[in-house]
């Protein structure tokens, strides 16, 4: 085994390394645009983002090219990513989203290539997006409450749209969803079952994830959250649930599944239960910077190496990762208070 942080050829080409608490680089996350139609109270409140425009949803010369973004790619691959997902913001408002798509499907070695978005568009782009090759995809969706929904997108959104964007995806070949709710303490911790009604049944996998203090602008309070395993114990009582196995080591979603065989709940618990130990994650910015911590402070810029070639990109990310030490997590109690942190939207969740 190699060192911590020391890069090893295979006879592939591809590169092999571990950070300093030997965690392996497994997934990268992509963020293709900064910017949301939504303005999310515990994402990216409207008093305290800047507004979205038309213009933004056109090309930025600070957002990498989807030739950029490539390269990146293909030189994470080679250390030894195996898993991509596109985020943003909201990756739909990028013009020309499935050409990147079909470019990253065609790249050898990436075996996961998934999408996260909040689904409001993904009714006119889900047949797209399929035939360009994406394999999987995530939606955000916190209730099934109409009002409460357009609460919780800041005014922007309608519950339709997005239950529209999961239909156009299951008749485009994505049998199985994940649809990702963030639980807030007094906001919809009472839409819990109700979610999982609905979907109770289908191949879809609804995911709850604890209420989380990424960056600063949503004034996270630890009182907001509400533990795993309150819910789990809600839902246990209405549903007997049975624990699975992870499917990969590094998982970040705990697996159930329904005793009488009516499909799987997930639950992402970083704040009650933190998984640093076994985080394999990096997360590439849209003006590419490299983000080892989802509660990092500061990047590093990607885009000045790209020019010197895969193999030169593939060994100045290596050196990064084998720097990495990050466990935010599980130091959260000994974190400083008032320490700024990159925002969820600038590097996707």
């Amino acid at each position: 085994m190699n060192r911590a942080g020391d890069p090893t050829e295979l006879a592939t080409g591809t590169l092999m390394l571990t950070d300093r608490l030997r965690r392996p680089l497994r997934d990268l996350r992509v963020s293709v645009i900064e910017t949301c139609n939504y303005r999310c109270p515990y994402c990216m409140p409207a008093e305290r983002t800047p507004e979205w425009t038309e213009s933004d949803h056109a090309s930025s010369a600070d957002r990498l090219s989807f030739g950029e973004i490539e390269a990146l790619v293909r030189s994470f691959v080679r250390l030894g990513v195996s898993k991509v997902r596109l985020t943003g913001g909201e990756p739909l408002l990028r013009r020309g989203l499935p050409d990147l798509i079909a470019r990253l499907a065609a790249i050898e070695g990436i075996e996961d290539l998934a999408l996260t978005s909040n689904g409001s568009l993904l009714a006119r782009q889900a047949r797209a997006l399929a035939d360009a090759g994406l394999h999987r995809l995530t939606v955000s969706l916190d209730t099934l409450d109409p009002q409460r929904f357009a609460d919780l997108s800041g005014g922007r959104g309608r519950l339709d749209d997005v239950l529209a964007g999961i239909a156009a995806a299951e008749q485009a070949g994505f049998a199985a969803i994940k649809i990702n709710c963030v639980v807030q303490r007094g906001v919809n911790d009472g839409d819990v079952l109700p979610l999982l009604e609905h979907f109770r049944g289908t191949a879809h996998v609804v995911r709850f994830i604890e209420y989380m203090d990424v960056g600063t602008c949503n004034r996270w309070q630890r009182a907001q959250v509400v533990p795993s395993a309150q819910l789990r114990d809600t839902i246990h009582q209405r549903w007997p649930l049975r624990a699975l196995q992870p499917n990969y080591r590094g998982e970040v979603a705990a697996r159930y599944a329904y005793a009488d065989g009516a499909g799987e709940v997930g639950f992402v618990s970083s704040v009650s239960e933190p998984f640093c130990g076994d985080c394999q994650r990096a997360r590439l910015a849209a003006d590419g910077r490299l983000y080892t911590c989802l509660f990092a402070s500061t990047g590093t810029p990607l885009r000045p190496f790209i020019n010197e070639g895969d193999a030169a990109l593939a060994q100045r990310i290596a050196h990064l990762w084998g720097r990495r030490g990050d466990r935010y997590s599980e130091l959260r109690g000994d974190a400083p208070e008032a320490g700024k942190r990159i925002e969820m939207f600038m590097v996707g969740g």
